[in-house]
């Protein structure tokens, strides 16, 4: 199967909410909102469209999406701010998955943040699956999410070596996240 990932258009995203809708559907650790938090974060500061990534078969259909939108790490204790990404979701169409779809979005995305100068990414996911990309838990840089979550589903990879080196903090999301 011939996969070709391309930058979401918003001519798109309608059929990219319905795939991610469609996707989490029967997720278990999912609160069926996903579809909604995509539509929050293209309105908010936080959307980077260049890394708002569609996975489109030969017949043109979209198959799979992955979102990174900007976050905040922030050290409480001298105020320093880093800039980072949150990987927030990733979606294959339920007839696509276990393809490698979604693993080849996360690469595509994973290398076009890497190149328009993003240095690291964090993601609340399956302690299983992220780990094959690079993803450890973000605990090992003293990284945490700001909110109660398991260490080993709450993970960070850096893009650029060590540049998690002297960063430390909780990942402050976009509004979208709470919306």
């Amino acid at each position: 199967m011939d996969i070709l990932i391309r930058q979401e258009r918003p001519a798109d995203y309608r059929t990219t909410e319905e795939i991610v809708k469609k996707a989490f559907l029967n997720e278990e650790h999912s609160d069926k909102r996903e579809h909604i938090l995509v539509k929050n974060i293209r309105n908010t500061d936080a959307f980077i469209p260049e890394l708002s990534l569609v996975a489109v078969n030969e017949d043109q259909a979209i198959a799979g999406h992955i979102l990174l939108s900007k976050i905040m790490i922030v050290n409480e204790e001298t105020l320093e701010e880093a800039d980072s990404l949150a990987l927030a979701p990733v979606s294959v169409a339920p007839k696509q998955q276990n393809k490698g779809i979604g693993s080849k979005l996360i690469r595509h995305a994973l290398r076009t943040a890497k190149d328009i100068g993003y240095h690291s990414v964090i993601v609340l996911g399956h302690q299983n699956y992220y780990p094959k990309f690079g993803f450890m838990p973000a605990s090992r840089w003293n990284i945490h999410a700001p909110f109660e979550v398991p260490d080993e589903v709450f993970m960070a990879i850096e893009l650029t070596e060590n540049s998690l080196k002297d960063i430390q903090g909780i990942v402050h999301y976009s509004k979208a996240f709470f919306e």
